[in-house]
């Protein structure tokens, strides 16, 4: 008989047929009842078992984390918490689990107990419904993107270039770390490495997704990013995951409506395709606050926070705009903002954005125009600004409990312009050769943003810590797995 997935089991309830269910067990009650689960969503089936005519022997052996199987009816439950249960004619254990040895146990475990045990935490109720929303919102950018036209580019891993321009890079070479080639004036030979020259792992696809768009229209990519910044926090990740799409002929304007849209569709697709798992994680998140100081505690629930960027059109105002508003606030008269905002060109921290959006506006906020000058060198440099105070055509998205969850720009098409910013930045024109000849040949505007991927999970699912939604984190320090 084929396995039937628990899953498939709760949505079509197919009673008074045979089935066969595999799974792990959660529970095991009076020596009858097992609460099973497989994985595919976040309720458990029960199993009851004929304890009279099964042996003991395999009774013994059904404890927490055993992988079995049950064959049996499928039945409307006389007992309360489920509609249907399994009375099981055959019970088959395919993975016996001790549980004297067994690091999770049947009761609540800290995040950072699990942390410690990361191979096995997708067992636990809040990890596995982690993960299924993560697959979800995964999928659900996908979709937005793939039903808008857009194509799917796979940009390079391995790079030469540096699209930040910060330097953070992780260096990828064969050279023998213990005998390097050098050059007459010592440098490191690079020439005799595989690709002939110095490599790294990209912090970025953008500017080969720009590439793209400049021909193909619509491109967005989702892949791997790395940055070799040595961050301990509890928003940073060596190794992560971004979502760059790449528009031509758009501007500023269109790419803040494109990335409002985007962020309403995958809430939305979490609240209908997740409610389940969300509904586990925030009572996790409800319990966590009952031991919190009251005004530590979250100003929303999950579900509502949710509802909250999907149902408030994004409050739009400039960079300069913020600035006045947060230089004049309570927080910044009273000296509570750890950060002191004093006045124009300052960069703006987690909590000012938290302000704008918590306090102020009560909405999902987006910042433009940006100084100039704590900006990438891509970005399009504003016509009209005043002597010592330039903007970029610049654009971050700040969403309640996590501040920016996007940046993007229109991109600068102007080949004078941008050889001026990148001789300024001295960022070599001969490295890029090949995005410069894009604005060579056919320029035109085009606009673009970058969206963290695990930020987005951290913010639907309500995890504090950034190491909790991806699967096998990679943090100074630590490489598992």
């Amino acid at each position: 008989m084929k396995r039937t997935k628990i899953a498939e089991i709760l949505r079509t309830e197919p009673v008074n047929t045979e089935i066969l269910v595999k799974g792990w067990v959660k529970a095991f009650r009076n020596n009858q009842f097992i609460a099973l689960n497989d994985g595919s969503c976040a309720a458990n089936l029960q199993v009851v078992l004929d304890f009279e005519n099964t042996d003991p022997a395999l009774v013994e052996r059904i404890k927490f984390g055993a992988a079995i199987g049950a064959r049996g009816l499928l039945v409307e439950s006389q007992g309360k918490g489920q509609r249907v249960e399994v009375k099981a004619t055959e019970i088959e254990i395919f993975g016996d689990c001790d549980p004297e040895q067994f690091p999770l146990q049947p009761k609540k475990q800290s995040l950072e107990f699990l942390r410690e045990h990361a191979h096995l935490r997708f067992r636990t109720n809040t990890f596995a419904a982690v993960f299924r929303v993560r697959h979800a919102l995964a999928f659900a950018i996908h979709k937005f993107f793939n039903d808008r036209g857009f194509y799917y580019l796979h940009t390079p891993i391995i790079t030469a270039s540096d699209a930040e321009g910060a330097g953070e890079m992780f260096r990828v070479t064969t050279l023998p770390l213990e005998n390097m080639p050098r050059t007459e004036n010592g440098d490191i030979d690079f020439g005799q490495d595989f690709f002939k020259r110095a490599a790294n792992l990209t912090v970025s696809g953008q500017l080969e997704g720009e590439l793209g768009a400049l021909a193909l229209g619509d491109i967005y990519t989702f892949g791997p990013t790395f940055r070799a910044e040595n961050s301990n926090t509890t928003r940073h990740l060596a190794e992560f995951w971004m979502i760059e799409p790449e528009v031509a002929f758009a501007d500023l304007t269109d790419n803040m409506d494109l990335a409002e849209a985007m962020l309403q569709y995958v809430c939305q697709y979490a609240l209908e395709h997740c409610a389940d798992d969300l509904k586990i994680l925030e009572e996790r998140l409800i319990e966590e606050d009952k031991a919190k100081p009251q005004d530590q505690r979250a100003p929303m629930n999950l579900t509502d926070k949710l509802r909250f960027v999907v149902e408030n059109q994004f409050q739009r105002l400039t960079y300069t705009e913020a600035i006045d508003i947060l230089k004049n606030s309570n927080p910044n008269k009273k000296g509570k903002f750890q950060y002191p905002i004093e006045g124009w060109g300052a960069d703006l921290q987690s909590e000012h954005e938290r302000y704008l959006v918590e306090k102020h506006f009560q909405k999902p906020v987006i910042l433009t125009n940006y100084p100039a000058a704590i900006k990438a060198f891509y970005m399009r440099l504003d016509e009209g600004c005043e002597p010592g105070r330039e903007t970029v055509s610049a654009m971050d998205i700040l969403f309640p409990g996590i501040g920016e969850i996007v940046g993007g720009s229109q991109r600068e098409e102007r080949l004078s312009v941008l050889t001026e910013k990148m001789q300024a930045m001295h960022i070599p024109e001969e490295e890029l050769y090949w995005y410069l000849d894009t604005r060579r040949f056919g320029s035109c505007p085009h606009a673009g943003f970058g969206l963290g991927f695990e930020r987005l999970v951290q913010f639907v699912t309500g995890m504090g810590n950034i190491r909790d939604v991806i699967a096998f984190p990679r943090y100074p320090g630590s490489a598992e797995f």
